[in-house]
């Protein structure tokens, strides 16, 4: 049997004939930058999350950098940021000429230590950004907290989540300042392309934002600021206008599938349950914590990645590609031990728990369309090798 990580053909075949009429439809209109299309999505993504404004934009990144721009960071600023996460969150804040500040991870859901927040804020720092990693909400109680003492506005890269609630009914992404998302194929809702979502609910800042999306031009050839190019197509916004009323059941289908995983694992000795996050007697394998999860909103993790941790990562991962299983290592290595962030300053050791995670990470299949035979198939196959390789 063969399992991809993600197979993006299958989501396509299901919704090919409402997919083929929405791209046909802006071919046929030739209407390609910004418009109707792309203001129609704002609009539905503005309801779905339950945020004031949404500015499409041309990706995940370009969000990020926008919703700094426009926060007005540059030289001598400082942004906080998590060392362990995809490379964008740190890399907007080093192209703007600010400080990128490093913090460790929670060691049971990877996303941002609100202590290491806290203990990281000076003077300069001009902006926090917690990642929602693989689709779980960071601590955003005590994250906003620590900002609202020191008023520091807080950027949510939720690049990886969207439609993760927090709280019942709160959705990430319109909990802080701003929130960023992506649209990469790859994503629980992705487009035929690179695309992207700036949100917020202050109406001055999304004009501003607005703006900056087109080279800070506020009429025609007329620039109040220095923008960029940061326009979503509109053929990607047609896209994921059709797309974005699967997006609960797709999330429904992947928790399941997470549910799913997290029984077999257990039932085949290779883990004693999501609950605990050091390894002992028979425990092969760490699955996810959803932690802040309860029966009031049952998105409390969208399961972008379904990530389990080994200590015999590597050989792991080859296993498993040899039995025709597909995997993925997100992240191998984290900011602090980046060449190009070597003049930041920090060592090996300076971030245990990111240092830990980069170690033993292994994303498996976890898409909506995955059949129970292709999970058990994967679960048998760890199963295989720990048995085999490491009786």
């Amino acid at each position: 049997m063969t399992v991809p990580l993600l197979d993006l053909k299958a989501q396509y075949h299901a919704l090919k004939a409402e997919l083929d009429a929405a791209v046909l439809d802006v071919i046929e209109r030739q209407h390609f930058i910004l418009g109707p299309d792309v203001e129609r999505l704002e609009r539905m993504t503005e309801e779905y999350l339950g945020v004031r404004h949404a500015l499409g934009v041309s990706s995940g990144t370009d969000a990020l950098l926008l919703a700094l721009m426009a926060l007005g960071v540059g030289p001598g600023d400082e942004v906080i940021v998590p060392t362990f996460s995809f490379f964008a969150t740190a890399g907007v804040v080093s192209r703007l000429n600010a400080r990128p500040v490093l913090v460790d991870i929670d060691p049971k859901t990877w996303n941002i230590d609100p202590a290491g927040v806290a203990a990281a804020i000076t003077e300069r720092t001009k902006a926090i950004i917690p990642v929602h990693l693989f689709g779980q909400s960071a601590d955003m109680d005590a994250l906003m907290a620590v900002a609202a003492e020191r008023g520091v506005p807080v950027i949510e890269d939720a690049a990886q989540a969207i439609g993760t609630q927090y709280r019942d009914g709160q959705r990430v992404g319109g909990i802080g300042f701003a929130g960023c998302f992506s649209f990469f194929p790859s994503k629980n809702l992705g487009g035929f392309g690179d695309g992207g979502l700036l949100t917020t609910n202050d109406s001055d800042y999304y004009q501003r934002a607005r703006i900056m999306r087109m080279h800070g031009e506020k009429t025609r050839y007329h620039h109040m600021v220095v923008g960029g190019n940061f326009r979503l197509d509109a053929l990607q916004a047609a896209v994921l206008a059709v797309k974005l009323p699967y997006l609960p059941s797709w999330s429904a289908a992947r928790r399941k599938n997470a549910e799913l995983y997290n029984r077999l694992f257990t039932e085949a000795g290779l883990s004693t349950g999501t609950g605990v996050q050091h390894y002992s007697n028979g425990n092969q394998v760490l699955t996810p914590v959803a932690a802040h999860g309860d029966s009031g909103h049952a998105d409390h993790h969208i399961f972008n990645q379904y990530v389990i941790r080994s200590e015999r990562r590597d050989e792991l991962k080859s296993w498993l590609e040899s039995k025709g299983v597909g995997t993925a290592v997100y992240y191998p290595i984290p900011f602090h031990q980046q060449e190009c962030f070597a003049d930041l300053g920090y060592s090996i050791g300076d971030f245990p728990n990111a240092e830990c995670a980069a170690n033993e990470v292994l994303a498996l299949p976890i898409y909506p369309e995955l059949t129970n035979d292709q999970i058990e198939y994967v679960v048998q196959a760890i199963a295989d090798f720990f048995q085999t390789k490491h009786p």
